[in-house]
């Protein structure tokens, strides 16, 4: 369990927790309140970072402390309550028939997800099959349950909310065998994340949009780069055409508005080369 804060909740999850695992392992992600002295009390394994690095940072280090103490099945959840630690068994089940090697608990049954969740949820898992091809219905649940194959075969080099999207792109790129189960979410009450939900989209977003530009750079930032610098000549052409007609007086918004599509288009341009570069260097490697 990735933890930051939780004091209220995370008692009641280890409870839950400990009756159907062997272990329960916290990290407590720089907590200011009672969450790691709460979690130790109640039985449970707590590894400290000293300050909030993030939900990528403690995963990394709950899947070193998992490797370490030789796990042969781990499962992810919430510690604010959100996800239901009595659907542990049904989530581990098809890793024990040995038909996946990481399980998904998606959420698109919940009658409690908000509808912007689920709109930013499809949005966001558009994005990843989009960047890794990656069949997924619910690319954002943290409650999922991995083998020790997928454990060892996973590098978790971020340290951002992007981590749940980050590890199914892993997952594909290494021939994992992904799959999900429906489980139950709760909402109504419980803090969910210490970004807001704008935030934590964009971070994501972020994240995938980067994957999707480097597979085809030109397509994804040279062509936008060309029409954003020919829109900002052609604004330019109507500021120079404004100072020819009124008595040389400059349209000084239009001029700015010119300068910035230009400064952008370039910016994206000239990333685009770089990566179609690199892309090419690493072809030939």
């Amino acid at each position: 369990m990735p933890a930051y804060n939780e004091e209220k909740t995370i008692a009641k999850i280890i409870l839950l927790t400990q009756k159907h695992v062997d272990q329960v392992l916290v990290c407590d992600d720089g907590s200011t309140d009672l969450t790691a002295e709460i979690a130790e009390k109640m039985g449970a394994t707590v590894i400290s970072h000293k300050e909030n690095m993030g939900k990528g940072a403690a995963l990394r280090t709950l899947f070193k402390k998992a490797i370490e103490e030789q796990a042969d099945i781990i499962v992810t959840l919430d510690s604010d309550g959100q996800h239901d630690p009595t659907e542990i068994p049904k989530l581990i089940e098809p890793i024990l028939a040995g038909k996946a090697d990481i399980t998904i608990g998606h959420r698109l049954q919940s009658k409690e997800m908000p509808l912007y969740r689920r709109i930013g949820n499809k949005l966001l898992t558009a994005l990843l099959r989009k960047a890794a091809k990656a069949p997924v219905l619910d690319t954002q649940s943290g409650f999922r349950a991995y083998s020790r194959k997928a454990l060892q075969a996973i590098t978790i080099d971020i340290d951002t909310m992007a981590v749940d999207s980050h590890i199914i792109v892993e997952a594909t790129r290494k021939g994992l065998r992904v799959k999900e189960v429906p489980v139950k979410a709760a909402y109504k009450g419980l803090k969910h994340s210490t970004l807001n939900p704008i935030t934590h989209f964009y971070t994501v977003a972020a994240y995938l949009l980067k994957l999707i530009a480097g597979k085809k750079p030109i397509t994804w930032l040279g062509v936008p780069g060309t029409i954003l610098v020919a829109a900002g000549f052609l604004a330019g052409l109507r500021v120079v055409k404004i100072f020819i007609e009124n008595n040389y007086q400059i349209a000084v918004g239009t001029a700015l508005i010119a300068v910035m599509l230009i400064i952008l288009g370039f910016m994206l341009l000239t990333t685009a080369t770089i990566l179609y570069a690199i892309r090419e260097t690493l072809k030939t490697a």
